[in-house]
């Protein structure tokens, strides 16, 4: 969930209130998996309530939700995606894209409470990250998808992706881009190189910092510029940096926690130095040659984001068919 902390009701954050908003959609979480002790039907949906009539032959169409940034686009006019447009005037299927995926909790709190009450969230494909996707994997909120379909990505999905722990044998996902997270800022405005995590806390740099709003990307980060080693930290590693955060938001050196809306804040110059995605960068850096991506001396981590269909979408073989031609 893309939050600031409101400073205009205090002027301090408790612990309870950072962890508010640096994890938003955890609570959306926990309410799903205690709606059961409430009297209220389980959110799991068994597989064979998974699928509706499948439109695709007669519907030429499909929506597709991905993130900003994460399609290729025309040099010369960015509201063409040249990919896309190859695919439509090859299968005649009109792909309906919105960049509305800003942070994983955000949209899972979006559309989970039209998943667990067996209904349709208007959407035929979607890209999360694969945490995320082992959430909805394990929720039965995606369907299967039919690999005969699909034969490039039987042919050309890499071995080391094919059976991830979360969905043994790619039955739910296939993977659409892998990245890291690291530091992105203006090299010109900021004058120096960043090198480390703690570069992003001196004197100059107060108010102009951003960290990402997703709890296991924020603290992944900051535990490793800790010099903690984030396969075996434990309580007290987090409680530590749980106040290390706290004064630096209540310092206002932290300016806000974002989702993929760090990148107007980084281009706009309200922000020098944030925690970015590689992939968003590389893409800024086409318009702005002055920020730069850097991955901290201390380590970063390495994502992937992957492509699923859930429940109820009305045009699966459509969604598999565009899956297959990025392969």
């Amino acid at each position: 969930m893309t939050s600031s902390v409101p400073r205009s009701r205090t002027s301090s954050v408790s612990r309870r209130s950072l962890l508010r908003v640096l994890g938003g959609g955890a609570a959306v979480g926990a309410a799903v998996g205690a709606l059961a002790g409430c009297g209220v039907p389980a959110a799991y949906i068994e597989p064979g309530e998974r699928a509706a009539r499948d439109r695709s032959r007669r519907d030429r169409t499909l929506t597709f939700a991905n993130w900003p940034l994460y399609i290729d686009t025309d040099d010369n006019d960015k509201t063409k995606r040249p990919s896309l447009d190859a695919f439509e005037k090859r299968t005649g299927i009109d792909v309906r894209y919105t960049e509305e995926i800003n942070d994983n909790d955000e949209f899972f709190g979006k559309i989970s409470p039209s998943l667990m009450n067996h209904q349709e969230t208007g959407r035929d494909l979607i890209v999360i990250s694969d945490w995320m996707c082992a959430r909805f994997v394990r929720l039965g909120w995606v369907q299967e998808m039919d690999r005969a379909r699909q034969p490039n990505v039987t042919k050309y999905l890499d071995p080391l992706l094919r059976s991830p722990h979360f969905d043994p044998g790619r039955k739910y996902t296939v993977p659409w881009q892998s990245g890291i997270t690291g530091i992105a800022y203006n090299k010109r405005k900021v004058g120096r190189e960043i090198k480390q995590v703690s570069d992003l806390w001196a004197d100059d740099l107060k108010g102009r910092v951003t960290l990402l709003s997703g709890l296991d990307e924020a603290f992944a980060l900051l535990l490793q510029g800790d010099g903690v080693d984030i396969r075996k930290w434990t309580a007290d590693d987090f409680h530590r940096m749980c106040d290390k955060v706290e004064k630096m938001v209540n310092s206002h050196h932290i300016r806000r926690f974002t989702g993929n809306d760090y990148i107007k804040d980084l281009s706009s110059g309200d922000v020098l130095a944030c925690q970015a995605y590689s992939g968003d960068v590389i893409q800024l850096q086409a318009d702005d040659p002055d920020i730069e991506f850097v991955v901290p001396e201390e380590g970063a981590e390495l994502w992937a984001e992957s492509l699923m269909v859930p429940n109820l979408a009305r045009h699966k073989q459509n969604a598999e068919r565009l899956i297959d031609y990025y392969y």
